[in-house]
């Protein structure tokens, strides 16, 4: 009949053809992250650090704690009077640098991630509420950061430590609680904006709720920035942590942290120079490996800088 030519069939294609599947998310990234040579550094590095925490009771070979007075201050291997025994050299106490070193890196991702948990979620919490509410809500929480920003967090830490006490918990509460302020003004400057989006005015033409627009339709939206925030905010927790235990406030003996090692090894820079320089270089590479992914994750999750990631 006339009318069948003008009907379209399906037709399969041929074997010579390939059907175009769009690449998922994961995909997508991980590409975004070979391509992004600083990015992937700091992933391994980050990657290296994070493995080397989680296997530490097999990889560390020795007891982190145990005091050899006979072995004080052995030299590393390469250097003349070092041991295999002890590859990266002893402490002023004979103990094991590099067991030590590796048995650290778990009291700084614990504090890193733990601190940041801690202010992300007061932080977070307190921008949806003062950019979504505005009026006195947002006069009140403002004038709060405001304060905490006036205060020297290095001292408020100081004087918190010394009177509650150094230990691990107390050290993620009271660096959690001294770093939310940035988190609070990032969250309700991007929720100001969100807010007056068509699809929540939309939301709210048909009813929705105050509790259901913040959680379905502004929070999602904020998500990006909080992941560039939090994983910034790692590295410098990191550094206060060896900064407080350096000070004798933070992780107290028999744990280990990279910041009491310095503290232990600085009198003895000038002839035993690696008790200080190898924990030091353990915080360098740390922070560095997170830092380089955190630029990574703000130049992909950035709509304006996607291209160039």
């Amino acid at each position: 009949m006339a009318g069948a030519k003008n009907m379209h069939t399906f037709e399969p294609p041929s074997d010579g053809e390939s059907l175009q599947r769009k690449p998922s998310g994961f995909g997508i990234g991980w590409k975004r992250l070979l391509r992004s040579k600083t990015g992937t550094f700091g992933a391994v590095l980050v990657l290296l650090v994070t493995l080397t925490a989680l296997l530490a009771p097999w990889i560390a070979g020795q007891d982190p704690a145990a005091i050899d007075p006979l072995n004080r201050l052995k030299p590393p291997v390469w250097l003349e009077g070092g041991s295999s025994a002890h590859w990266l050299g002893t402490d002023n106490l004979g103990r094991d640098m590099w067991s030590r070193i590796v048995y650290g890196s778990r009291v700084s991702l614990i504090v890193g991630l733990g601190a940041v948990l801690v202010s992300g979620l007061i932080g977070a919490l307190l921008g949806l509420l003062s950019g979504f509410y505005g009026k006195w809500v947002d006069a009140v929480i403002m004038r709060v950061a405001d304060s905490f920003m006036a205060i020297p967090t290095i001292l408020f830490m100081l004087v918190v430590l010394a009177v509650v006490g150094p230990g691990l918990t107390t050290l993620i509460f009271v660096i959690g609680v001294t770093n939310w302020v940035s988190y609070t003004r990032v969250v309700r400057g991007e929720v100001l904006s969100i807010k007056e989006r068509d699809f929540v005015k939309a939301a709210r033409s048909v009813g929705a709720k105050n509790g259901r627009i913040l959680v379905k339709h502004i929070l999602p939206n904020i998500m990006s920035s909080f992941i560039v925030i939090s994983g910034m905010n790692v590295a410098t927790t990191i550094i206060m942590e060896a900064s407080l235990s350096f000070l004798g406030l933070g992780i107290k003996p028999p744990a280990v942290s990279w910041g009491g090692m310095l503290s232990d090894g600085r009198q003895y820079i000038a002839t035993s120079w690696w008790v200080a320089t190898f924990p030091g270089l353990a915080i360098t590479v740390t922070v560095l490996g997170v830092i380089f992914l955190g630029d990574w994750l703000r130049d992909v999750l950035d709509p304006h800088m996607k291209e160039k990631a």
